[in-house]
């Protein structure tokens, strides 16, 4: 069907192809070729680039036809949490020839039908989302076929037309990456330095040995002392302190909040152990009653440690929303933010050991744990001084995330607005404009 605009009803499998991943196990893994996993997704928008695992090309043959190509784009068919079917990324920009795995569904559009940015943007919408979640099938697993994704419907403007849609969402798209990018590199650098001094005493022992500390200034390094206290793996720089975690920081446990349900139309979204890995909470969220305590409401900015499951501490950039059971929410009257985040990052690993040598479905640590891991505290010269560098990047990060939330709302906002002729290019990009 044709409209006047020149616009026309499709189905999706008559604008590409559709091809189902590589079925493999871990024993053909190794060094080779990179595959693309469910759990590579994450918040991005692009297939990334480094960090995939790959298969070991001696022990299994991936035929070209199932390697990636510039345009592609890969959505998710099966797994286990069904807020993940139907989510995509999009081929861009790959260093090495790669593939994808059984898991996923890979849509190759044909660009003389539909524009590959705007076929990606499309997929990824929360209208093609919902029908995608909608559409899944199984017990116990969300499925998407080949032949459910191919018979969603989506209205085709003029090539022209999708150019100028993609055009402007990449614009936001862009943005979004730069943040993200921006973030990781500001989070690397501010725990880089983080570990140097506090945790490898680094411009101790360089002054220690009669060496100017690294990349220091001779102000900053008159506050370090130049020797030690204590012996071996105790010894610590000589004046400072050693706390336990629970002492620099309170680790408020979240409550069982189906006991709080709201009872209007104003509510907190819930944020359990799934919100906390995917970093926002969704339409699928639980809703909680906005009149908790306030110990129990989580703003932009705090710091989230999930105790149970999936252990993993986060800067929450979601949006305000309700602390649940299993998770902490960590604060501290007398130090840094970044001080007691990199601390409990720290111990991580460790938890994480503990945790997974549970004999129960969820592992978990408890709150012995969190007083058996200890912390260096300098002295608050040196603590000050560290806050002044590391402070600003932390708050970087809140900004960069925050923005990128809201500058992700308004991409899915505007595809179908742009689809339904209630907004045209011209004044999408103008509001891209004020916004960016």
């Amino acid at each position: 069907m044709v409209s006047d605009e020149g616009e026309k009803l499709v189905r999706l499998r008559d604008c590409g192809d559709l091809r189902n991943g590589i079925n493999f196990n871990r024993t053909q893994e190794g060094a080779g070729l990179p595959v693309l996993k469910v759990k590579d997704f994450g918040d991005h928008f692009f297939v990334p680039a480094d960090g995939l695992d790959e298969l070991d090309s001696e022990r299994i043959s991936v035929p070209p036809e199932q390697y990636l190509e510039e345009g592609d784009t890969v959505i998710i068919r099966s797994n286990g949490n069904g807020q993940l079917v139907g989510r995509c990324l999009y081929v861009h920009s790959l260093k090495r020839p790669t593939t994808f795995s059984g898991f996923c569904i890979r849509f190759r559009p044909n660009p003389k039908i539909i524009h590959p940015g705007f076929a990606s943007y499309f997929l990824r919408s929360p209208i093609s989302r919902q029908r995608f979640v909608a559409y899944g099938s199984g017990t116990g697993i969300q499925n998407l076929n080949q032949a459910t994704i191919g018979n969603v419907e989506l209205i085709l403007p003029s090539l022209d037309e999708q150019r100028a849609i993609a055009r402007v969402l990449s614009a936001l798209v862009d943005k979004i990456e730069l943040n993200r990018q921006t973030s990781h590199t500001l989070e690397a650098m501010a725990r880089a330095l983080f570990k140097s001094w506090l945790v490898d005493f680094d411009p101790v022992t360089e002054k220690a040995t009669g060496r100017k500390p690294y990349g220091m200034n001779e102000e900053t390094a008159l506050l370090f002392p130049s020797a030690f206290e204590g012996s071996g793996l105790e010894a610590i720089p000589k004046g400072w302190k050693v706390k336990p975690l629970d002492e620099i920081a309170n680790y408020e446990n979240g409550l069982a909040l189906q006991k709080f349900r709201p009872t209007g139309y104003k509510y907190l979204a819930v944020i359990k152990i799934r919100e906390l890995r995917q970093g926002y909470s969704d339409s699928t969220s639980d809703k909680a009653s906005p009149n908790i305590k306030s110990p129990f409401i989580v703003h932009d900015g705090d710091i989230i440690f999930s105790w149970s499951g999936s252990l993993l501490v986060e800067i929450w950039c979601g949006g305000e929303g309700a602390l649940n059971q299993h998770l902490f929410k960590v604060t501290s009257a007398n130090y840094p933010k970044w001080f007691y985040y990199f601390w409990t990052k720290e111990h991580l690993e460790d938890f994480q050991d503990i945790a997974s040598g549970k004999a129960t479905t969820m592992g978990h640590i408890q709150r012995h744990h969190l007083s058996a891991a200890l912390s260096v505290v300098p002295s608050s010269e040196c603590l000050e001084r560290a806050d002044k560098i590391i402070a600003p990047m932390i708050e970087a990060i809140v900004n960069n995330r925050t923005q990128s939330r809201a500058l992700a709302a308004l991409r899915d906002s505007l595809l179908p607005r742009l689809l339904s002729g209630e907004i045209r290019v011209r004044q999408a990009e103008k509001t891209l404009a004020e916004t960016i």
